[in-house]
């Protein structure tokens, strides 16, 4: 499962990330403690080109009735199972864009969150899904929901789950809406490297969504 994540560069270290010879986004703060419901930066490809914009974390399939119910985490073994997936896996993927993630653990005075992000503390990718649901009145809302696979030997130790990171070199393939091959896009999605990973306690303020702030990504002393 993946509940919390952080975004936490500039706007100018998006844009270079991702569309660097485009527009994207017109306006970014860093984010401390991303919440599913929440409106957060995503990156599509249009067909021609990537595009940075906002979706609801939290996916709603386009022919639900009911579109307060979002499902923030899709696994990926069964992508090709539940009709909520499968047509945006094959047809509307997206980029989550990123740099740590968070997992609690259970200790013997209680839950102890944990954060998760690479040793180079670079920008990666979260592999995800979306769709846009339409109301009566034409209202639309578009969201997504991210992939989550097996964990690496790192996040089992907290964890029974983890979301798809994706390695860099595979964000293009992921983003090709010409691709609808299961087999080439399933293979896309592994537990990422735990060499290349590490974890730290923070504070328990975390847990509570209304708390934004660097306190949240602080490393806990013991």
């Amino acid at each position: 499962m993946c509940g919390r994540y952080t975004l936490t560069v500039t706007l100018e270290e998006l844009i270079s990330r991702y569309i660097p010879e485009s527009v994207g986004l017109s306006y970014h703060e860093p984010r401390y403690n991303i919440s599913p419901s929440q409106m957060v930066t995503t990156v599509i490809n249009d067909g021609q080109a990537n595009r940075m914009g906002m979706l609801k974390w939290g996916l709603i399939p386009s022919w639900a009735k009911d579109p307060t119910k979002g499902t923030i985490n899709a696994r990926a073994e069964t992508l090709l199972e539940k009709p909520s997936f499968t047509i945006p896996f094959l047809r509307k993927r997206c980029l989550i864009p990123a740099d740590s993630f968070f997992e609690w653990e259970t200790t013997p005075t209680g839950k102890q969150p944990m954060r998760f992000l690479l040793k180079s503390e670079a920008i990666f990718s979260f592999a995800g899904i979306y769709d846009t649901w339409t109301a009566p009145d034409g209202k639309k809302i578009s969201s997504f929901a991210i992939i989550t696979s097996e964990p690496n030997s790192l996040v089992k130790k907290i964890h029974n789950r983890m979301p798809v990171i994706l390695k860099p070199e595979d964000e293009a393939t992921w983003l090709d809406r010409t691709l609808q091959d299961p087999t080439t896009l399933m293979s896309l999605l592994q537990p990422y490297p735990a060499e290349v990973m590490m974890a730290y306690p923070v504070s328990a303020e975390v847990g509570n969504v209304k708390n934004d702030s660097p306190n949240c990504i602080k490393e806990l002393k013991e």
